[in-house]
């Protein structure tokens, strides 16, 4: 007979320490949708190897609190306020990245998110384009604004975010799946493209993150319930995303490129 944990949604004791890679130290790094969640987390991690990171978002409070809790633990952050579907403001953070930081080394074009439910008989045509572009468009503007840099330099690591939504049909609205569904492909296509230029464009593609939105808005028996379809028995925490997006920069990963990481506690396995 099995017994399962007794709090199997929430063992922040199972999230991972960072390994330190030391080909990390001094580059620079830009982090979209990092003033929570999963981006907020990649930044820290990022920042404790030594790079130095630029925090991209629209919540200029929480933004500026992510940046000056990295600057507190001794590592270098910036926090710009952004809306990453315009192109515009992007090419004014690239300039200011630049300005301040220095060329970009490493992209993890993480903003997006737009996953609540939605029957897809009541799936407008402006949430349909609303979700698109912030979730899919939102990475390639991101990606299309810092690329010609890398090219340049010969050199950069990609980091796209998906989720299992792209992976697999699930309970996320129509828009999500498919814009995440079109990461993937666009990782794998940017892939095979800019290789022989010594650029590296991988994918993370996690089940649910227990970030604060997803634990103050779903209750302890829903989050025990998800945890128990994962056979780790757990949901991921932000940490186990960022561990992932900091081994997939690092030289460590160095011929990996094109391939979509599923960080899904073994719930999703092909």
């Amino acid at each position: 007979m099995t017994t399962e944990p007794e709090d199997s949604a929430h063992r922040p004791e199972d999230a991972p320490t960072h390994p330190v890679y030391p080909d990390l130290a001094g580059k620079v790094a830009v982090v979209t949708g990092g003033s929570r969640g999963i981006g907020a987390e990649t930044g820290r991690a990022l920042a404790a190897q030594g790079v130095a990171v630029c925090l991209v978002g629209r919540d200029r409070p929480a933004l500026f609190e992510v940046a000056e809790s990295i600057g507190k633990q001794g590592g270098t952050a910036t926090g710009v306020v952004a809306d990453v579907t315009d192109a515009a403001a992007l090419g004014r953070v690239a300039e200011r990245v630049a300005d301040e930081l220095g060329p970009v080394d490493i992209l993890a074009a993480f903003a997006g998110g737009q996953s609540a439910p939605t029957p897809s008989l009541e799936l407008t045509e402006d949430r349909w384009r609303q979700v698109l572009d912030t979730d899919l468009t939102s990475a390639f503007l991101t990606i299309r604004t810092f690329l010609p840099g890398m090219v340049e330099r010969f050199s950069g690591s990609i980091l796209t975010l998906s989720s299992s939504a792209g992976r697999q049909p699930g309970q996320a609205n129509l828009a999500y799946g498919v814009a995440n569904a079109g990461l993937t492909m666009l990782t794998r296509q940017l892939a095979t493209e800019l290789g022989p230029q010594g650029i590296r464009v991988n994918c993370l593609a996690p089940t649910t993150v227990r970030t604060d939105k997803v634990a103050a808005g779903m209750s302890k028996e829903l989050q025990h319930k998800a945890a128990l379809r994962h056979p780790l028995r757990r949901l991921a925490e932000p940490a186990d995303v960022a561990s992932t997006a900091v081994f997939l920069a690092s030289d460590a990963a160095n011929f990996l490129t094109g391939i979509t990481v599923d960080v899904a506690g073994g719930r999703i396995t092909n």
